[in-house]
């Protein structure tokens, strides 16, 4: 059998050639149109501050003391999905109630295979009634305030640049420590994306072994300060301001010197402080847990983790670095991101820098801070085996607590002798 073919003339040709065009043109144009939403979606998520918590753990129930809902008693016991994150030994938070109360979870009593599930402990509840929360949101804060925490603490503002933000002061309360007296050196304490400075009183029992004096601050776009006009996180390249206004605050009520503790993208942020603050020879060592150390291999992790095209995340940089695209990402002004990629600039890191990360963090992977850590002698490391992002303190609070009491009075003490002798 054969197949007749139709007799096209010139005219035919071209027409088809035209129209060809433009369907090709038109699939092309909904392609693009289609990986920028997507790239914008996928930008948004990184520099739009969330709106509120989500609380997307099930709370499958809670037990007492005397078996016995109707004692009186506090639960002392909650039954969750086992997670990644729930199954890991330690000590965590719990917020519910639409994040208006919170629960500190101790370790694991009981694992059910059956049903996925565990039973922890719960070892105190700050505020509201557990036994009526049906989710809640796992979180490594371990409390919600200094006075949760046992401490005493002065509230007071700082003068942002975008307006009044909150902060606590926790000055030394255990005169009995071994350590000298660094009555001259503040902490400065940063916290990171998401999340509220009540993330950086983890710290305290280190700092007040230290005897440093600390200061936890809120920072534009975190719901507790005042937002930026844009609305949008810098990644550490705008907040970093925030930080020079905390050190000048030190600065003006006693302190020499400080020590910057940053979580997460607190730690891009205290980087970014240490590069550029006007007052930046007043800091004496950065402690960093977890922290984004650069952001384009960030990234670049990211857009694999989601399995999106590396195309993504190559167009997700270029909107968040071009001036001209401002319209996708909202911004006000491009974000360098060179400039928040140390492993690109590690002959300029100058400051004395400790690294907590976990080995298991699937958020902010560790081999960035590894690589940093190898190239400069400035920069050093601890890992820890277990544990989500930023809650290596969590996972083994004594190992985190060592790791600094046994690192920084000695970088202090060098910052001491170089100061003193200029």
């Amino acid at each position: 059998m054969s197949i007749k073919l139709p007799i096209t003339t010139a005219k035919d040709w071209r027409k088809g050639l035209a129209t060809g065009a433009v369907a090709g043109a038109g699939m092309v144009t909904t392609v693009a149109v289609g990986t920028a939403a997507v790239a914008t979606y996928f930008v948004r998520q990184m520099v739009v501050p969330p709106k509120h918590m989500v609380e997307e753990l099930k709370i499958l129930g809670v037990g007492y003391p005397s078996f016995n809902p109707a004692s009186g008693d506090e639960p002392n016991s909650i039954t969750l999905p086992a997670t990644e994150q729930t199954s890991v030994p330690g000590t965590y938070g719990l917020f519910f109630n639409g994040g208006k109360s919170h629960a500190v979870i101790g370790d694991i009593i009981a694992f059910t295979p059956v049903d996925q599930s565990v039973i922890r402990e719960v070892l105190e509840i700050h505020n509201g009634d557990l036994s009526r929360a049906d989710r809640g949101h796992w979180s490594g804060v371990i409390a919600t305030s200094p006075e949760d925490a046992g401490y005493k603490a002065e509230h007071i503002t700082l003068p942002l640049t975008v307006g009044d933000a909150p902060a606590w002061i926790v000055r030394p309360q255990n005169p009995e420590t071994i350590y000298e007296d660094h009555s001259d050196t503040w902490a400065v304490m940063v916290h990171g994306m998401g999340v509220q400075r009540s993330e950086t009183l983890r710290a305290l029992a280190t700092t007040q072994e230290l005897n440093l004096t600390s200061l936890h601050i809120s920072y534009r776009n975190d719901k507790e300060a005042p937002p930026s006009s844009d609305g949008r996180y810098g990644l550490g390249f705008t907040e970093w301001k925030d930080v020079e206004t905390a050190i000048d605050y030190a600065l003006q009520h006693g302190a020499r010197k400080v020590v910057l503790f940053g979580w997460s993208m607190g730690g891009s942020i205290c980087l970014q402080a240490a590069d550029k603050a006007r007052n930046k020879d007043a800091i004496a060592a950065l402690v960093l847990d977890g922290p984004a150390v650069d952001w384009l291999k960030l990234i670049e992790y990211h857009t694999e983790l989601n399995k999106l095209p590396l195309g993504i995340g190559k167009l997700g940089i270029h909107m968040i670095s071009s001036a001209s695209l401002g319209l996708f990402t909202g911004l006000d002004e491009p974000i360098e991101l060179e400039s928040l990629s140390w492993t690109r600039r590690v002959d300029e890191m100058q400051v004395p820098t400790l690294i907590l990360h976990s080995v298991k963090d699937d958020f902010v992977p560790v081999a960035p801070a590894l690589e940093l850590a190898r190239k400069s002698n400035t920069v050093d490391i601890v890992t820890f085996a277990d544990g989500a992002h930023t809650k290596e303190w969590n996972v083994d609070s004594d190992k985190w607590h060592s790791a600094v009491t046994e690192w920084l009075p000695g970088k202090l003490q060098q910052f001491h002798a170089e100061t003193s002798a200029t």
